[in-house]
């Protein structure tokens, strides 16, 4: 006979996040397990509710006693949770990130937090339309098709101060009036969701947690712009995020969302799928619309911008998924709602994914404005191991380095964009004393320099030239001129490439020059790397007063470098070390010492 537990959710985090720390084999082993105990509880999916250093992330939620979260779940907990919480209403505590009427430390990853654009992520099914619905879903659209008229959603949006959040920081609402004014038909929309930058990852869990949110913003867009087709262009490595996409239009076009006569009234809208190629350009939105129509993915020159000639010649809107989450919240609730949140120039909320040396990362949302600090100490928990917080990488390849002297920076676009780095779409790579800035610069050099589609010189062959003087630099092999001749190639790059992607590659070389000139220094002038990772720069030695011979060290090389006699102090013979670091990760007296 089955036991009753009515009304009780048990819901597991299902996005890439969670799917890769194994929450689908934490779901399979409750599946298994509520079945072999009989028990009559609702299993949900969810998207991605910010947590990622939690992941898998499990919700339990008891009629009357409200939510509790439990975080790193492992397969074989779920008896447990089932039989000592389910069924004996207590949680397992060891286990528990979050519970209501509780403080824990979990806690502050969300009080500063305002979750506008990821109100649904991590709570509803992001494959059901009625749970998007539920909690207010298409309101927005209904709103918009049944009392206000393509110039008041114009003229909402405006108000609402919702600026692009792909990267530029555009004015939205003037954008769409921009589109709206062209006589030319059809008209397109696009939504840019080719988010390429490495460790940036909003966009895939907007679309893998509440992808109603950004088709319907789409929809709203459309009505705006008079347009009557639209394309989400999604690259091909977010398989997930397009399945549930896939899943989202198939629904909201069965529900009357979408297709011929939405909600009853004159305006018709549809929506198709374009899977890229994973090339960084095609962030551009030329490149973008280059690709959709079938050709090689490169920019051309504006204008004609694309609200006047985009795709196939007409005229054609283009934003980020995070922009068009925005939409349906400020048309249901206000442009004034929306305004209450931000600066007196960037309003509203602003993604960022934190990435990088940090204890929390994952998915956060905050207010415009809000604090580095605060983003990275209070709702990231800091540095990992103590160490010391060094700089951090906004705004992706394109973004700069931000150095800890700006930790109470207000980050917001003007704000971000005098330190020389941009928001860009909210990547967000923390840094500590043990990043090499050279190295960095270095590593998001070569990631631009192989996605330049090739077709300005400037971009193509002078990105080449920095990168060769960095591989130098770091190589040990850096010399008199090489820090001017780096700084000479950037502002040229700059001012003479066509996309954006030119005009921002030498950023991160040109920022940490700025800040980190000394780092470039001591590798030109000393052979010397500070922060100890440059390999050519740095010697792997033992301390023979800590090293007590327990042969570790040896047994781990895997040239044979590092030698001697148990018990006994060991050496290191440079000749053979690849300074693989694997001696200092395994010494347990910290007897290895990088020089």
């Amino acid at each position: 006979m089955a036991t009753t537990v009515e009304g009780t959710e048990i819901t597991v985090g299902l996005s890439s996040c969670g799917i890769a720390a194994g929450a689908g084999d934490v779901m399979k082993a409750l599946e298994r397990e509520v079945e072999k105990r009989g028990l009559e509880v609702r299993l949900r999916r969810t998207g991605c509710v910010g947590m990622c250093y939690r992941e898998p992330v499990v919700d339990v939620e008891v009629p009357g006693a409200g939510k509790v979260t439990y975080g790193d779940v492992k397969p074989e907990w779920v008896g447990k949770i089932l039989d000592q919480h389910v069924v004996g209403g207590e949680p397992v505590d060891e286990w528990v990130v979050r519970e209501p009427e509780k403080t824990l430390p979990d806690d502050s990853y969300y009080d500063a937090q305002v979750r506008l654009v990821l109100a649904n992520a991590g709570t509803i099914d992001p494959e059901s339309v009625d749970e998007y619905i539920s909690r207010g879903g298409y309101d927005g659209l209904r709103k918009a098709l049944g009392s206000m008229s393509p110039d008041d959603v114009i003229e909402e949006i405006k108000s609402s101060g919702l600026r692009g959040r792909g990267g530029a920081g555009f004015p939205t609402g003037v954008k769409w009036e921009l589109a709206k004014k062209q006589e030319a038909t059809p008209k397109y929309m696009i939504v840019n969701a080719d988010e390429g930058d490495p460790g940036a990852f909003m966009d895939r869990s907007i679309l893998e947690g509440d992808p109603h949110a950004v088709l319907e913003g789409l929809v709203i867009g459309a009505y705006a712009v008079g347009a009557s087709e639209g394309y989400f262009y999604v690259r091909a490595e977010y398989p997930l995020a397009v399945r549930r996409l896939k899943i989202a239009i198939a629904d909201a076009k069965e529900r009357g969302f979408l297709g011929e006569d939405i909600l009853g009234s004159d305006f018709s809208f549809d929506v198709h799928i374009k899977e890229g190629a994973g090339a960084f350009v095609c962030g551009e939105e030329t490149a973008l619309i280059a690709s959709i129509e079938g050709k090689r993915g490169m920019p051309r020159l504006r204008p004609p911008y694309p609200a006047a000639e985009g795709l196939w010649g007409k005229p054609t809107n283009n934003n980020n998924v995070e922009t068009y989450a925005n939409v349906p919240w400020i048309i249901r609730e206000g442009a004034g709602a929306y305004a209450s949140h931000g600066t007196e120039t960037s309003k509203g909320t602003k993604v960022f994914a934190l990435a990088g040396k940090i204890k929390r990362g994952g998915l956060v949302e905050v207010p415009m404005g809000t604090t580095l600090r605060e983003v990275i100490f209070d709702i990231g928990g800091g540095v990992p191991e103590d160490r010391s917080f060094k700089a951090v990488q906004l705004g992706g390849p394109s973004g700069g380095c931000i150095p800890a002297e700006y930790i109470d920076l207000e980050v917001d676009y003007e704000s971000v964009t005098k330190t020389g780095a941009i928001m860009g779409s909210g990547g967000m790579v923390v840094m500590d004393d043990s990043t090499c800035m050279v190295d960095i610069a270095r590593f998001f050099l070569n990631f631009t320099q192989d996605e330049s589609c090739g077709k300005c010189t400037f971009c193509r062959v002078g990105t080449k030239r920095m990168l060769e003087v960095l591989e130098r630099i770091c190589g040990g092999e850096g010399r008199e001129g090489d820090i001017e001749l780096l700084e000479e190639l950037g502002e040229k790059i700059v001012s003479s490439s066509l996309c954006g992607l030119g005009q921002t590659a030498p950023n991160p070389v040109l920022t940490t020059l700025k800040y980190f000139r000394d780092e470039y220094e001591a590798h030109i002038r000393e052979k010397r790397c500070p922060a100890g990772v440059c390999k050519a720069l740095i010697t792997y030695e033992i301390d023979p007063e800590k090293c007590t011979g327990c042969t570790l060290c040896a047994r781990v090389c895997p040239t044979g470098a590092a030698s001697g006699e148990k018990k006994q102090p060991h050496t290191i013979d440079q000749e053979l070390c690849t300074k693989c670091d694997a001696c200092r990760r395994a010494c347990k007296f910290d007897a290895v010492v990088v020089r």
